[in-house]
């Protein structure tokens, strides 16, 4: 008799884990695959790397990341192969938008940009107020300067620093316009002893940077904010706004925050993207 109870003990014990087990399962979505349109800087300083797999257990979604330059990972969207974009270039952010792409623009982290270079500094740039100064600098002293050239949100970036006054990679020799994305850019920089803008998260993860160092990091010029948007289901046909709703807010929960917040700090001593406060959550 007693080893009867056992058993029924046991029996009842399985049964409460496998109920308990099937409570906690949530409904697998009914389109399981998100496909997120992204910058070559997010997903080449691993943060994206880092944050799949605690969306994926949480949520049962499998994400399909796509990495380009801003102006190529908005291309992707509008040609309906993205349910939303993850970039960092406003004035085209705000173009996809008014153009009926996008649904909202949500800001919600943040790094710098950084020049890199050669760790003698021939240009003398270290001592510039900003970028601007940096560039004018690397121009007099014609110091070879590597170039995104993609129509990246980096390139846009560097081309707002210069103004009017972009050089011409045809007429001078020092300036290289690579089209081609950010950790090539900084290859090619390490090869040649050459000055290059990155975001400084993506320096960072670099992982041979040769004689390379962040030799200026200050400047309101220097800023990089980046956007999430949901692609617009009035406009694009096959998207799994569902999807897209759930990973946006999921990262811009307290627990992708916390993730967001940590993130460098045991590799590099430094967080390498910071959360914009008033971004809805």
């Amino acid at each position: 008799m007693k080893n009867v109870r056992k058993i029924l003990a046991a029996l009842i014990a399985l049964i409460i884990v496998f109920s308990l087990s099937a409570c906690q399962r949530k409904k697998a979505p009914d389109n399981p695959t998100i496909r997120i349109s992204t910058t070559t800087s997010v997903n080449d300083s691993g943060l994206l790397g880092k944050l799949q797999p605690e969306f994926e257990k949480k949520t049962g979604y499998k994400l399909e990341i796509q990495s380009a330059g801003t102006g190529a990972a908005i291309q992707k969207a509008k040609d309906g192969n993205a349910d939303l974009i993850l970039v960092h270039a406003k004035a085209s952010e705000e173009e996809f938008i008014k153009e009926g792409y996008g649904v909202k623009r949500l800001p919600f982290m943040y790094n710098y940009f950084v020049i890199v270079g050669p760790k003698s500094d021939p240009a003398k740039i270290a001592d510039s107020k900003d970028a601007a100064e940096a560039f004018d600098k690397i121009r007099t002293a014609k110091q070879p300067f590597i170039s995104r050239g993609d129509n990246s949100g980096t390139h846009k970036a560097e081309l707002k620093i210069w103004k009017d006054n972009t050089p011409d990679p045809a007429a001078e020799e020092w300036y290289v316009s690579a089209g081609k994305g950010m950790g090539e850019c900084l290859t090619m920089a390490k090869e040649k002893n050459a000055y290059c803008l990155t975001d400084k998260a993506t320096f960072l993860a670099m992982k041979e940077k040769g004689d390379l160092e962040i030799v200026l990091d200050k400047g309101e010029d220097m800023k990089n904010t980046y956007s999430l948007i949901k692609c617009n289901p009035d406009k694009l046909k096959g998207l799994n706004t569902e999807g897209a709703d759930a990973f946006i807010e999921w990262m811009l929960s307290d627990e992708a925050s916390a993730l967001i917040e940590k993130y460098g700090v045991e590799e590099y001593g430094q967080p390498l993207f910071f959360l914009i406060e008033d971004s809805q959550k």
